[in-house]
């Protein structure tokens, strides 16, 4: 299966320039995507054009990921209902550095005639003067060609800056170096962006008589309707120290039955057989939910790794009464906290715990998980009190530094559903 026709299964294909397919099969083909390093961390709407990517350079093609630290000084207003905050160049040369690092783990950087490589528009950006800009590119792109272009007429009526409208030259010209510099003849994106593509394509076409591709996908939504990848808490980041393991894998794991038919294909490299037959088990009894399962699975492990995976999945079935102390301890503390987000959590001086008190001073009179001693005997004695997952039988044990979990926590269940999460400092 070739590029063109593994994309078109997946539903990744939204508009195609007439001559891509054919420019696919007869050579191999660069093409980049451009992501502008607003955030240290690429999020998972950005997944959708770095797996173009991936099945581009598994087809044999050259994939360049173009960073853009020119662009992201601008703000592109594609899909924009205002302008957005510009970020100085230090910033945007660190956010570069940690992106490069994410894409390592889907862009093989290291060897063949084919290897990634990652470019950064600002360097051929920075020495080009305002005034060979407007004479060299400005001038081969008409206003009214600019005006015509749907992310300029959205914006009229609120607002756009000269910034903002010239982002689709400065965008064009990226193409235009590329092509003459590195021979790339595709770009791809988000639908979003197949304005400022084409205008790359045609002021190749103006200014060296060349010939080059545009491909975009589908813009990924939710079947309500709604954003892909925002929750309450906001972007489902890549980085696990913006977003934990565990609440990554919970993200794809609480996916609509709907949703995860179109995203085990987006979003994972499973192949139509694996994902027809997903399907039909998931079919059988969609309570059991294999499908978004499967999915949480290959995704959590592209983006972490089976070990991360693996912790999350142990972690998920602690508040369903399974799991142990050692499952907690093997959680890193983001993703800890994450799991018992919402829980009562109660603060102690970790001094006291040096008295080894016993546990029913800590958690009646330290605490007030129970209300009274009593009670927290009368609990003990009725098997509904553990600690750290480990049923307490003594009402008389003890408690100390070497109970907590990572030496800083300790979970306390009280009845079947009633946890709290005592915090040692």
């Amino acid at each position: 299966m070739d590029f063109v026709e593994e994309l078109r299964w997946r539903g990744m294909i939204h508009d195609m320039m007439p001559g891509t397919a054919e420019q696919l099969k007869k050579e191999m083909t660069t093409a980049y995507v451009g992501i502008d390093p607003t955030a240290d961390s690429l999020h998972i709407g950005h997944l959708v054009s770095v797996m173009m990517l991936r099945h581009f350079q598994r087809a044999g093609h050259k994939p360049l990921a173009l960073v853009g630290g020119a662009t992201g000084m601008i703000g592109d207003p594609s899909g924009k209902s205002e302008e957005r905050e510009l970020l100085d160049e230090a910033t945007l040369r660190r956010n570069q550095e940690a992106i490069k690092r994410q894409l390592g783990r889907f862009l093989d950087f290291t060897e063949g005639t084919n290897k990634a490589e990652m470019v950064n528009n600002y360097d051929w950006m920075k020495d080009f003067t305002f005034l060979d800009f407007i004479r060299d590119v400005g001038k081969h792109i008409t206003v009214s060609y600019m005006m015509a272009k749907d992310s300029v007429k959205k914006r009229l009526e609120t607002g756009l800056s000269f910034t903002e409208f010239s982002y689709q030259l400065v965008q064009g010209f990226d193409f235009l170096y590329l092509y003459q510099n590195m021979n790339c003849k595709l770009q791809m994106g988000g639908s979003d962006q197949w304005g400022n593509i084409v205008t790359g394509t045609e002021l190749i076409r103006r200014k060296t008589g060349g010939e080059a591709f545009a491909l975009t996908c589908p813009l990924i939504t939710k079947a309500d309707g709604s954003k892909f990848g925002k929750t309450e808490a906001g972007n489902v980041w890549l980085d696990r120290n913006m977003t934990s393991p565990y609440r990554f894998y919970q993200f794809w794991l609480n996916t609509s039955d709907a949703d995860a038919e179109k995203y085990i294909k987006i979003f994972t490299l499973l192949d139509v057989d694996k994902i027809n037959e997903a399907m039909a088990i998931h079919a059988e009894a969609p309570h059991k939910r294999h499908l978004q399962k499967l999915l949480a699975r290959e995704v959590t492990i592209m983006v972490h790794s089976r070990e991360d995976y693996e912790a999350a999945l142990e972690a998920s079935q602690v508040l369903f009464g399974k799991g142990t102390a050692g499952t907690l301890a093997r959680l890193d503390e983001a993703s800890f906290l994450d799991l018992f987000e919402g829980v009562p959590t109660y603060e102690l001086d970790i001094d006291i715990l040096d008295r080894k008190d016993q546990l029913a001073d800590l958690l009646a009179l330290h605490t007030s998980v129970f209300s009274s001693k009593g009670e927290f005997r009368r609990m003990v004695k009725g098997g509904g009190v553990a600690v750290n997952k480990e049923k307490v039988t003594d009402a008389e044990s003890t408690v100390s530094r070497d109970d907590l979990i990572n030496g800083k926590y300790l979970l306390v269940q009280k009845g079947k559903k009633n946890y709290f999460l005592i915090v040692a400092r």
